[in-house]
């Protein structure tokens, strides 16, 4: 099986740490390494650089050589520009596709941290066996919620197929993406439900017959790429047609198109946690809702669930905080409370073409 992790987002729900120079997958936000090397320890040493691909944006080319020594070149693709979640992984399709068809491919994220590695290998293993089979088309590997998250997606299951050392497979019946909070609450008290991680496990001539089938006019595109890969011809193709392509989540080009046969659920226990937004770093980093998540020089008095992530070298000082996020910067100093995070982005996206641009 081949890996491919994907680290080309700008991570702006974590601003203002994360920017455009450097997001969040490239920065050390738990422990001592970035969260794309930390994706890349815990597939070893079943997985080797030589099968693991990383998509990115060639922007980020000299960070992903320095964090990355050991892998080669030919396992990094370079996107030209953004053109979100749909192109990207369109591109990675097509370019597998040439090399081995009919082997599976797991996709992965590089911002995600996993506390049960052994659950998480169960779960991709499983995955992975069930395509080589022939059980399945697609897999999709889940959390078993542990609160009503209304920030991500979630996925309704149908019949449970097998338990085994706490890793369950199901069939799929459908997706449901941000949910209102009510229905958040539902979801969770609800055992037909479990988180969408973005992690899937399928084979690139299944997915490619996808593309070809749901976005026809951006296939037809992503072949003309396809023939250049591995000639002189690449790069200039890249250029020339990446930026081309439709601005368009995975999510809307294919997953909400998939027909539920042969589509598969692994869920497990992963201890997942999604830390490319404060609020939901802050749950990962604690043992209960009012515990603090505190980094660097900062006291705090009588405050509960907060997150103050101090990056200067000046005391920082809370007092009666509740449900509060302060980071600050060397540039920046953003307060809010953890229900204001999803507002995050669309400051920072008003920032560009004014004086404070510089700070994306």
């Amino acid at each position: 099986m081949k890996i491919i992790i994907f680290a080309g987002g700008v991570g702006t729900r974590l601003w203002p740490l994360s920017r455009k120079n450097s997001p969040k997958q490239f920065e050390k936000i738990i422990g001592d390494k970035s969260t794309l090397q930390q994706t890349i320890d815990r597939l070893s040493p079943e997985f080797s650089p030589k099968d693991i691909y990383i998509a990115t944006g060639i922007r980020y080319r000299d960070i992903i050589l320095k964090q990355l020594p050991n892998f080669s070149e030919d396992n990094l693709i370079f996107e030209p520009e953004m053109r979100d979640v749909g192109p990207a992984i369109g591109l990675v399709t097509l370019l597998l596709s040439s090399k081995f068809p009919n082997e599976p491919i797991a996709i992965l994220w590089s911002d995600h941290m996993i506390k049960n590695i052994d659950a998480f290998k169960h779960s991709l293993f499983t995955g992975q066996n069930m395509i080589e089979e022939g059980k399945a088309d697609f897999v999709f590997l889940a959390q078993k919620p542990r609160f009503a998250n209304q920030n991500m997606g979630w996925i309704e299951i149908d019949k449970t197929i097998k338990e085994k050392d706490g890793v369950s497979v199901y069939t799929f019946k459908q997706l449901r993406y941000r949910p209102k909070i009510e229905e958040a609450k539902d979801f969770f008290i609800n055992e037909n439900y479990v988180w969408n991680l973005g992690y899937f496990i399928t084979t690139p001539i299944y997915l490619e017959s996808l593309f070809q089938i749901h976005a026809p006019e951006m296939y037809e595109k992503l072949i003309l790429i396809q023939k250049s890969w591995g000639t002189t011809l690449f790069e200039h193709a890249m250029k020339e047609i990446y930026p081309t392509l439709e601005k368009i989540s995975f999510d809307d080009l294919i997953l909400v198109k998939l027909n539920p046969e042969k589509i598969y659920v692994v869920s497990a226990d992963l201890g997942w946690s999604d830390v490319g937004a404060w609020e939901a770093l802050k749950e990962a980093l604690t043992n209960s809702e009012d515990e603090n998540a505190i980094k660097g020089n900062v006291m705090l008095e009588s405050s509960k669930d907060a997150l103050v992530f101090n990056y200067r070298d000046q005391l920082v000082v809370g007092i009666d905080l509740s449900q509060m996020l302060v980071i600050n910067t060397e540039d920046v100093l953003l307060i809010c409370p953890k229900i204001a995070v999803p507002k995050i982005k669309k400051l920072v996206e008003s920032l560009n073409g004014t004086s404070h641009e510089y700070l994306t």
